[in-house]
């Protein structure tokens, strides 16, 4: 398994993981994944044997002491999950997010139970809830923060 920035080509296959991952909220169309990359945002893919099998994003704004990243998406294929995938692809994020010295900030859903022990795990702390922020399933969503890293 690799990590490495997600190919355009996939971005059909991460909308295809969003439906599975995400059932009963909104999952992400292909337009917002281009979207995303258009902007520049760092994204990147887990490949297994040239295949995409999880892919996770972030926005990075700002320079200098004004840094700010917040991630938008990690996504893993259920049958690939438990391998440390999700946390290799959050590496790759934080890593960058370190480079620009940037906080971090996240939303998680409030029973991601797996997802929020990884982002604490690296240092997230919760700071407060997004009451009915998942639409349209009304669930709740944590938002974290992880303080820049010289």
């Amino acid at each position: 398994m690799t990590v490495e920035p997600l190919r355009r080509e996939d971005l059909e296959r991460c909308v295809e993981l969003e439906k599975v991952l995400f059932p009963g909220e909104d999952p992400w169309p292909l337009h917002a994944f281009h979207d995303e990359l258009d902007a520049g945002f760092p994204y990147f893919g887990a490949y297994a044997d040239g295949n995409l099998v999880g892919y996770a994003g972030m926005a990075l704004m700002g320079g200098g002491s004004w840094a700010e990243a917040e991630i938008h998406t990690i996504g893993v294929d259920p049958a690939w999950q438990g391998r440390g995938i999700g946390r290799d692809l959050l590496l790759g994020l934080l890593a960058i997010a370190d480079e620009h010295h940037a906080p971090v900030f996240l939303e998680v859903r409030t029973d991601n139970v797996a997802a929020i022990a990884l982002y604490e795990r690296h240092g997230f702390v919760r700071t407060g809830v997004r009451k009915r922020y998942y639409q349209p399933s009304g669930a709740d969503a944590y938002t974290m923060a992880r303080e820049a890293r010289p």
